[in-house]
C-alpha cells in the first residue's frame, strides 16, 4: 500500500458519512466528536515532531472541545452518583446528625 493510500480512504469513508448524513442517516453527533479527536491527535503529532508547546496546547484545546461535546454523559454520571448515594445515606445504620 502506498503512503497517500491511507489519506485517500479517510477522506473516501468521511465522503460517504456526508452522504449518508444527506439522505437521512444521522450521523451528525459522531462528526461532532470528530472534529475534537482530530484536533487531539493534531496535538499529539506536533509533539512528536518536536513542537512540544504547541502540541500541547493543540492537544489541550481538543481535549476541552471534546469534554464540551460530552459533558451530557458527566451529567449523568453525576446525577446516577447522587441517587446511589441518597439510597445508600438511607440504607446506613448509623445515626446523622439532623440540624
Amino acid at each position: 500500500m502506498r503512503s497517500g493510500n491511507g489519506l485517500a480512504l479517510l477522506l473516501i469513508g468521511f465522503g460517504g458519512l456526508i452522504i449518508l448524513g444527506k439522505i437521512g442517516f444521522g450521523l451528525g453527533f459522531l462528526f461532532g466528536l470528530l472534529i475534537p479527536i482530530l484536533v487531539i491527535l493534531l496535538g499529539i503529532m506536533a509533539w512528536k515532531n518536536g513542537s512540544r508547546l504547541v502540541g500541547g496546547i493543540i492537544a489541550v484545546v481538543g481535549g476541552i472541545m471534546l469534554f464540551g461535546k460530552l459533558s451530557f454523559l458527566f451529567v449523568w454520571v453525576a446525577a446516577i452518583a447522587l441517587i446511589v448515594f441518597g439510597v445508600s445515606m438511607l440504607r446506613s445504620k448509623k445515626p446523622t446528625a439532623r440540624m
